[in-house]
């Protein structure tokens, strides 16, 4: 039986055709993978919506199963999934999570990865090596995805791996906000910018001046043979009787954060505050931060930070709040470059 929808007029002075017209709105869903839960409530929750109701299994072989459990039909999916460990396996299941929306009908399908994984490996190093992150670029498309969402990329150009949009989120404007309350008069005079080492002087250099403090930066080595192997070897700019606040955009290890705050320490700085985005703090990351060399470390929760990885120098600032309005804009069709002062 035929639906009651309204006629178009036909009106051959103007040349439109016949037709009906449906009564359609967009629709915004937002759905999960098991990555991250807590976060991807706090996004729904301050969107003002609820998840999609979704079933996972994960069978004894150790394939996975997941399934819409309600009509997903010509909604605008945002699938929030982060890739802290396993990250294989969460990378698999958003792989599946696609197909399902896919084949389910779901008009757009955006990927939230507040940490995209594999972001490191964005470029051949040695002969005979992957460029990863071009890779998984390529798995998101194929299997479905229309647009991508992500915080604080590695490097800049992995935009440049995907045919489609993608949305560049900083958080810098959370960790800086938080710095501007916490900070006292006295650690605000004596404020020092540090790059750890020389790719992440472009990103030091915003944080220097939104904040109005000078700009050192610490000049490392990296044993391209070894993982995690780091040598500093000297310290460029003014840093004796500085507070000095390390900025980066991830904490694996934590090599890299604490030998460069050991440096610091010694060449005089009163203290030393890291600020980074992802907290990855894969062993031994959670005891070397803990390091007497470091007197604050302030992340956010783009991955989730258990318990026995938490220690009483940390402080884990929310993500979501930055996420639900980028995933406003997208869905709007507003603008997420604003959101960032035209950097985005």
């Amino acid at each position: 039986m035929a639906r009651k929808n309204k006629t178009v007029d036909l009106d051959l002075e103007q040349d439109i055709a016949p037709g009906l017209v449906a009564k359609t709105k967009k629709r915004l869903v937002v759905a999960s993978g098991r990555s991250h839960p807590e976060l991807a409530k706090q996004v729904a929750d301050s969107l003002g919506t609820e998840l999609v109701p979704t079933e996972y299994r994960t069978f004894a072989s150790g394939e996975i199963l997941t399934r819409f459990e309600v009509s997903i039909r010509g909604c605008d999916l945002f699938l929030i999934q982060s890739f802290g460990p396993p990250v294989n396996e969460w990378l698999m299941e958003t792989l599946i999570m696609l197909d399902a929306a896919k084949r389910a009908s779901a008009k757009r399908i955006t990927v939230v990865a507040p940490y995209f994984p594999y972001s490191r490996q964005d470029k051949k190093g040695r002969g005979r090596e992957p460029i990863s992150a071009r890779l998984v670029a390529d798995l998101f498309k194929t299997a479905g995805a229309d647009r991508v969402m992500s915080v604080d990329l590695h490097a800049a150009q992995i935009q440049g791996f995907f045919d489609g949009p993608v949305d560049h989120l900083f958080a810098k404007p959370v960790l800086l906000e938080y710095f501007t309350h916490n900070l006292s008069a006295d650690d605000r005079a004596k404020l020092t910018v540090v790059s750890p080492d020389t790719g992440r002087v472009r990103v030091a250099d915003t944080w220097s001046d939104s904040l109005g403090a000078p700009l050192a930066i610490i000049h490392k080595r990296r044993d391209p043979n070894v993982a995690n192997q780091v040598t500093v070897n000297e310290i460029v700019g003014k840093v004796d009787g500085r507070v000095c606040l390390l900025v980066d955009d991830m904490i694996d290890t934590g090599g890299t954060i604490v030998k460069a705050a050991e440096a610091l320490k010694a060449s005089g700085a009163e203290r030393v505050i890291v600020a980074a985005t992802h907290a990855i703090f894969s062993h031994p990351a959670a005891e070397r931060l803990r390091s007497e060399a470091i007197d604050q470390v302030v992340v956010t929760d783009t991955i989730p930070v258990p318990l026995e990885k938490r220690f009483p120098t940390l402080t884990i600032l929310p993500i979501a709040p930055l996420l639900a309005r980028a995933i406003h804009e997208v869905f709007e069709d507003g603008s997420v470059t604003r959101m960032f002062d035209g950097a985005a």
